[in-house]
């Protein structure tokens, strides 16, 4: 796949993804709830879970409206765990996106309750009453629940937050990683691997991939976080050094760190071709873009 293609399909792919989250996150939610909930979701960020749902959607042939609904659920839970990660009680920031955090525009209780509302939103959305077959419904709302939990995203949080000032060896701190970041990422392959039909091969292969994908995401922002600006980042950089946070450049050095990046990469694609799945080519090129991008 070309790299004109890859982009064609992406532009298009965020656009029918952003037009649903318009859709489905309310602006008339009390109190002006949802205008918080909107403010915190839309108009912003990589949508990189998104497109990996779609993408794996596409390597088996996955239902679209599934898809899409799978797609959105996972980016609210993203979104709604960045409004509570920015908060004063976790990493305090005040820049997420290249716009002031949900609660330094809204206050600290309204960005708590547009957070909870949109966990809660994620699982509305995938649970149609008409659309997606209830066993897929079903399914998808396991691997998201899963993941965001307390063995992945939250636990991982958990761990970080722990972690403020000790010194971490890599493999506890892959772990921390691998719930915290990666799970989430994990789960975005496989929720759209299961749109469609695949063989325990290619599904243990798409969760490989989804894990070293994952990891490699976290690694490039330890290293952009350390190598890039606040402009170009759209948050605070540095900040994880800032708050003696353990972080893979603190860890292996910067670059270690980088040439682990690399290796991480040629691991997913390697599980790529492992799948035995003919149209993997989206999945390799996030592949590339996670790796190599500089924001």
């Amino acid at each position: 796949m070309s790299l004109i293609e890859f982009d064609e399909w992406a532009r298009a792919e965020l656009e029918s993804v952003e037009a649903a989250l318009s859709r489905w996150v309310p602006a008339e939610a009390p109190a002006g709830l949802g205008q918080t909930m909107r403010y915190g979701v839309l108009d912003g960020g990589k949508r990189l879970r998104p497109l990996l749902v779609l993408a794996a959607a596409r390597a088996v042939d996955g239902q679209c409206e599934a898809a899409l609904r799978a797609a959105c659920a996972v980016e609210l839970i993203h979104a709604y765990s960045l409004i509570h990660d920015d908060m004063p009680c976790m990493d305090n920031d005040v820049l997420r996106r290249g716009k002031p955090t949900v609660h330094v525009q809204y206050g600290e209780a309204q960005a708590m309750l547009a957070g909870d509302a949109m966990q809660a939103l994620a699982f509305e959305v995938l649970t149609p009453d008409a659309g997606v077959e209830p066993a897929l419904q079903a399914r998808l709302c396991s691997l998201l629940a899963r993941s965001a939990g307390h063995a992945g995203m939250a636990g991982g949080q958990a761990i970080d937050l722990a972690s403020i000032g000790a010194t971490l060896d890599e493999r506890t701190l892959r772990d921390m990683h691998h719930r915290k970041t990666g799970a989430l990422l994990q789960a975005s392959v496989l929720m759209g691997a299961a749109c469609g039909r695949t063989n325990p091969v290619a599904w243990q292969a798409l969760a490989e991939y989804g894990d070293a994908l994952g990891l490699a995401f976290q690694v490039v922002d330890d290293i952009l976080d350390v190598t890039q600006a606040s402009e170009t980042l759209g948050k605070t950089a540095g900040k994880d050094m800032d708050n003696n946070k353990p972080t893979y450049v603190s860890v292996l050095g910067l670059e270690p760190a980088r040439r682990h990046a690399a290796q991480l990469r040629d691991q997913a694609h390697a599980a790529l071709v492992r799948s035995g799945l003919p149209s993997t080519g989206l999945l390799g090129m996030l592949a590339d873009k996670v790796v190599e991008r500089d924001s």
